[in-house]
């Protein structure tokens, strides 16, 4: 049986990254599934990461086609979640326990290993409260990847960039 990773997507430009995670971790033989925002999805399309991972990507709490709610089932099964790209929102909502959609809500649900690779302007990054939110989720246990100082989407230099994908891949074997 493959280990399952949970790879939830969020709403940074930095997202079309996560497709290439998603086929490296199928090449060394992980079963992903991927749990997208809205954000993200507007700037990549769940069909790219359904055909990368072969399997269904979720997208809202209510379009679960089977009884058991799927995100406890999939919380039985993870053994990882990583949220790459993590924006700055989703960072707050995983800090304060807010669950309103399907990965916020299914990240409540997981009870394994969660690592985080934040990817915002470094003004953002740097901002109090993200800093809060970030210390708080390191207390509870959250791993972060990054975010890693370079040139960022909008022209912007500095810490916020998103920790380039073997980076990434290295981490995640360590840890499963």
């Amino acid at each position: 049986m493959k280990t399952t990773v949970v790879l939830g997507v969020t709403g940074s430009i930095a997202a079309y990254k996560a497709a290439d995670l998603t086929s490296q971790l199928v090449k060394k033989g992980y079963e992903v599934v991927v749990i997208m925002t809205a954000s993200a999805q507007k700037l990549v399309c769940p069909q790219t990461f359904l055909t990368l991972s072969r399997n269904p990507v979720i997208t809202d709490l209510w379009t679960m086609p089977e009884w058991q709610p799927g995100h406890i089932e999939l919380s039985d099964r993870a053994k990882l979640l990583v949220i790459v790209p993590c924006s700055a929102n989703f960072i707050g909502k995983l800090a304060n326990g807010i669950a309103d959609d399907a990965l916020s809500t299914y990240a409540l649900s997981h009870t394994g290993k969660v690592m985080v690779v934040p990817a915002m302007n470094p003004k953002m990054w740097k901002h109090p409260a993200v800093q809060q939110n970030v210390k708080t989720l390191k207390d509870r246990g959250v791993e972060f990847i990054g975010p890693v100082s370079g040139r960022v989407a909008c022209g912007d230099d500095g810490e916020g960039r998103m920790e380039e994908v073997p980076a990434i891949i290295a981490r995640i074997l360590k840890t499963i």
